[in-house]
């Protein structure tokens, strides 16, 4: 998950800087206004794409190079252990063939237009990166020509960065939908992660708001790259010098709320992709309505009618995800036909506790892996923790504490030797007692210390 904060503050002290290098060393950066202008456009129409996260890879500049990227990710972006990375975060160009409804840059919007060039954008990752703005790039665009000639300029700027510049810190760049298998190959070469963002969760959706994009040719670009990793792992395995493929994997998006989809329909896809695409992540990114229908100034019918984006509903997907990452739950398992939406109030955890008293409580002495893992207020890492404690001295309350446990969840759920905190004799008080009452409008937490 990411949260695009201070951008503007960030990016125009960035830009001053700039400024000063230029008039230091006699104008080498030429038409400096022009260029803040485009860092203000390319940066802004950027913020929508939530799949920027840093993770999973490890790269480092060559001999008389700079930069690394460290097992983590100008936009705040966190990666799964909790750390907040930086990024540049920004378009190739803002200009686009394509009329997606929910998008500020489509074709029809009345919007300011600008594209950087390949030698623009290398400049301004390796001056920002040497001043410590960020610790990587994450490099997109709209579709203004052909996608393989998109894709090529993305590709063109991350392989002089990494031949020419001698960079080495962390790239990402988005797949175009319609690029080549090719092009995808050439991209993970140069690029730490890839992602190829789905946006709608259904090709029914698509065609309403996206009629231009096909779901057949997203999964593709999907499928090549996991054909490709796959390739390039085999062959690593036989060959010490095959070069490394993405080695942060690949990603995507999807938009909550645009459309009329339940949050079943998008686990249940979220949980294919991961199974099908190995995927590293799956974003989710509040619809942020955008307001009018081209340049007429009329709300466009086919978006809701909302007064801000659904955060706690994107932040109940995101507990969900994590469920079926981490906590080995299935999509079915979190949510059924009887209850197609999660609880706004209740993370989805405690959400299936409650519903299934006959698995509890946890004797936490005795239980197995898989068990602790299904205790509210639990998480891998406790589970672990209380595994390995408990082959050498008995647990009691107090140490579950020490050892990371949330026993204002978990009190209701386990036993230790036997004894209680409290049982669930009513559901209702429990459910009381751990819900967000105040939750609804508000976005929530990720991690919970």
């Amino acid at each position: 998950m990411y949260y695009y904060i201070g951008l503007g503050v960030k990016l125009s002290l960035a830009f001053l800087s700039i400024q000063m290098y230029s008039y230091s060393m006699g104008g080498a950066v030429q038409g400096q206004f022009d260029l803040g202008e485009k860092i203000s456009i390319l940066a802004g129409a950027a913020k929508f794409d939530a799949s920027c996260a840093s993770s999973g890879s490890d790269g480092k500049a060559g001999k008389g190079g700079f930069g690394a990227s460290i097992p983590a990710g100008i936009c705040h972006s966190w990666t799964e252990d909790g750390r907040c990375v930086s990024l540049l975060k920004v378009l190739f160009s803002n200009v686009c063939r394509f009329d997606c409804a929910y998008c500020v840059n489509r074709v029809s919007a009345d919007t300011k237009r600008s594209s950087f060039t390949v030698n623009e954008l290398v400049e301004l990752t390796c001056e920002f990166y040497r001043r410590n703005y960020i610790e990587g790039l994450f490099l997109s665009s709209g579709i203004f020509a052909d996608p393989d000639i998109v894709m090529e300029k993305l590709i063109e700027t991350a392989k002089k960065l990494r031949t020419e510049a001698g960079y080495g810190g962390y790239i990402h760049l988005k797949i175009i939908p319609g690029t080549g298998e090719k092009l995808i190959r050439e991209a993970g070469l140069w690029a730490d992660r890839l992602s190829a963002n789905i946006e709608l969760p259904t090709d029914k959706s698509l065609q309403t708001l996206a009629p231009q994009k096909s779901g057949k040719v997203i999964f593709g670009a999907m499928d090549d790259f996991s054909g490709l990793s796959s390739q390039f792992e085999e062959d690593r395995r036989r060959i010490k010098s095959t070069p490394a493929f993405a080695p942060a994997g690949q990603s995507t998006q999807l938009i909550v709320g645009a459309t009329e989809e339940d949050d079943r329909t998008i686990i249940k896809l979220s949980g294919s992709l991961y199974h099908k695409f190995s995927l590293r992540r799956v974003y989710y990114s509040a619809f942020i309505p955008v307001g009018v229908n081209g340049r007429s100034g009329i709300p466009d019918p086919r978006l809701p009618d909302i007064p801000g984006p659904p955060l706690v509903r994107e932040h109940r997907l995101y507990q969900a995800d994590w469920l079926m990452r981490f906590y080995h739950f299935n999509a079915a398992e979190i949510l059924d036909e009887g209850s197609p939406f999660l609880d706004p109030h209740l993370d989805p955890k405690t959400a299936w506790a409650l519903k299934h008293p006959d698995f509890f409580p946890v004797e936490i002495s005795r239980a197995d892996y898989e068990a602790l893992l299904r205790v509210p207020g639990i998480g891998a890492k406790t589970a672990r923790r209380i595994i390995e404690t408990r082959r050498s001295r008995s647990l009691t309350f107090d140490s579950l504490r020490r050892l990371g446990a949330v026993m204002k969840r978990a009190r209701y759920f386990i036993t230790c030797s036997g004894a209680f905190i409290d049982k669930i004799e009513d559901p209702r008080r429990v459910r009381r007692l751990l819900s967000d009452q105040d939750g609804a409008g508000l976005q929530l937490p990720l991690f919970e210390f």
